[in-house]
């Protein structure tokens, strides 16, 4: 019951853009004890129902400008591509620490940042 409710709390901030599947890896690596590859794949599982009800929904609402969004795919798309090739050369433990500098710069850009 806990796991549909936090995982209802992320789907709820993916939706509104705010990165629900990193807190996700938190969720899964801190609190379930999962290693980091488990909860990397069970992430991008949980993503791709969200990514679409999201991108859904903004298509509804006209907030999807295509001449902007189709360079980032393309270029998600290539990096996706290189993180999976790459991926099992990177040392886990390095990426673990690069994850949590990049959740620390996030929170701090976050915590300055002025409408």
């Amino acid at each position: 019951m806990v796991a549909i409710l936090v995982g209802a709390a992320l789907g709820f901030l993916s939706g509104l853009g705010v990165g629900g599947g990193s807190l996700l890896l938190l969720w899964l690596t801190v609190v379930m004890g999962q290693s980091q590859d488990i909860a990397r794949a069970m992430n991008l599982l949980f993503f791709l129902p969200c990514a679409f009800v999201a991108t859904a929904f903004r298509w509804k609402q006209a907030r999807l400008p295509l001449p902007i969004a189709l360079p980032a795919v393309l270029g998600g798309l290539l990096g996706a591509a290189l993180g999976c090739l790459l991926g099992p050369q990177i040392n886990a433990e390095l990426l673990k620490k690069a994850f949590g500098v990049l959740f620390i710069i996030t929170a701090i850009r976050e915590l300055r940042w002025k409408p």
